[in-house]
């Protein structure tokens, strides 16, 4: 039987991340000291989920017309994770990225894991090809 605590609050987070709101509104969906991980060059130093929800609220404000598209919600309930498939879709079009305004948009797929403690989440993995994004952009 599926948990819907963990999925009432994976979803919520999910879209507060996803929306740039950062630490300050995700915190509400997490534990205190909740761990992130990626094997993505540009978080390779965050490792915490405050550091990681901040950071795409940073991100946020390079671009414009950002949206994401959910493509699977799963959850697992003997292993306490939801697995969060998306879509995330911008324009480079605002000042303060590595390089000016490209004006060249991405689609880039990833995957968030969320583990949880009870009802919180207590570690958050993000799959992600950082190149791929950052190349559509014009980043590299």
């Amino acid at each position: 039987m599926e948990n819907q605590s963990i999925v009432v609050t994976a979803t919520a987070f999910f879209d507060a991340c996803e929306t740039g709101q950062g630490w300050a509104v995700c915190s509400a969906y997490c534990t205190p000291n909740a761990t992130f991980s990626a094997q993505a060059e540009p978080l390779a130093e965050i490792t915490t989920l405050a550091g990681y929800t901040d950071w795409m609220k940073g991100i946020g404000a390079l671009f414009s017309e950002m949206r994401y598209e959910v493509k699977s919600f799963a959850v697992d309930d003997k292993r306490q994770n939801v697995a969060a498939y998306g879509v995330f879709y911008a324009k480079h079009t605002e000042e303060g990225g590595p390089v000016p305004p490209t004006g060249k948009s991405m689609s880039t797929d990833y995957v968030y894991v969320m583990d949880f403690a009870g009802d919180k989440i207590a570690h958050m993995t993000k799959i992600w090809n950082s190149g791929l994004a950052f190349k559509e952009l014009g980043w590299s």
